[in-house]
């Protein structure tokens, strides 16, 4: 997979000046950080067309992520080439094949421990920089067992998911032995991408749907939610069904 990109990562947030208006009458102007959308257009084999509202990081890793997880590559090698315009507002993909979507497939279940988690969980409770900033992105940490593998932040809990798949497909990362962990709230979709990905374990901050349990049931995939530094709710695991 030849990889072009010519993308040189825009500053994350700026500063905006607001005014705070408070319930007791104070009223003064304040300056503080504010998120960068960046936008991106992502043609693949010049037939489907692909459009993302992100921020303007790890962009390789959103575009080769989200092809895993809505199910059109499995493996590095079905990328040709992946190229990225200066700005990071245009992009290309070429595939050896533009195949259509196969049925999701069950996951491989594997072998889990609750400490996993909850280290994540401590790293999340750490605070992420651009959050801690803007309290306006959400998070997304690829682990094995507890060694921490790749954490990112964005704007939407998708793309932030569709970065870490992608970060572990130019690294040739098995997905199969890691676990990834979401600081949003865990519908369907959210769920779809990990099982799409291989991956055996999902956990989230948040909480889940009644469709996204449904689902991980029916793939087996372990699921686990509201996970947090001193507790987390299992709510699919095969190896106990």
């Amino acid at each position: 997979m030849e990889i072009q990109n010519h993308f040189f990562q825009k500053p994350l947030t700026c500063s905006l000046k607001h005014r705070f208006i408070g319930r007791q009458g104070d009223i003064y102007e304040k300056e503080e950080p504010v998120l960068c959308e960046h936008s991106m257009h992502v043609l693949v084999n010049d037939l489907m067309r692909m459009d993302f509202v992100c921020l303007p990081q790890f962009l390789p890793e959103l575009i080769l992520g989200h092809l895993v997880t809505e199910g059109y590559i499995h493996r590095a090698a079905e990328v040709e080439s992946l190229y990225i315009s200066s700005d990071g507002s245009n992009a290309s993909v070429t595939l050896k094949e533009l195949n259509t979507p196969e049925p999701m497939p069950d996951v491989i279940p594997a072998y889990w421990e609750a400490e996993w988690v909850f280290a994540l969980a401590d790293r999340f409770s750490q605070g992420m920089p651009v959050h801690e900033q803007t309290c306006a992105t959400h998070s997304c940490f690829l682990a094995r067992k507890t060694e921490l593998l790749f954490q990112c932040e964005d704007i939407g809990r998708h793309n932030a998911i569709d970065k870490a798949i992608g970060f572990a497909l130019i690294n040739d990362i098995d997905l199969q032995k890691c676990l990834l962990y979401s600081s949003g709230r865990m519908p369907a979709d959210m769920a779809a991408k990990a099982i799409r990905a291989g991956i055996p374990v999902m956990a989230s901050k948040g909480a889940p749907t009644t469709s996204a349990v449904k689902l991980a049931k029916r793939h087996k995939l372990t699921l686990l939610c509201a996970a947090r530094k001193d507790r987390m709710k299992l709510y699919a695991d095969p190896s106990r069904e």
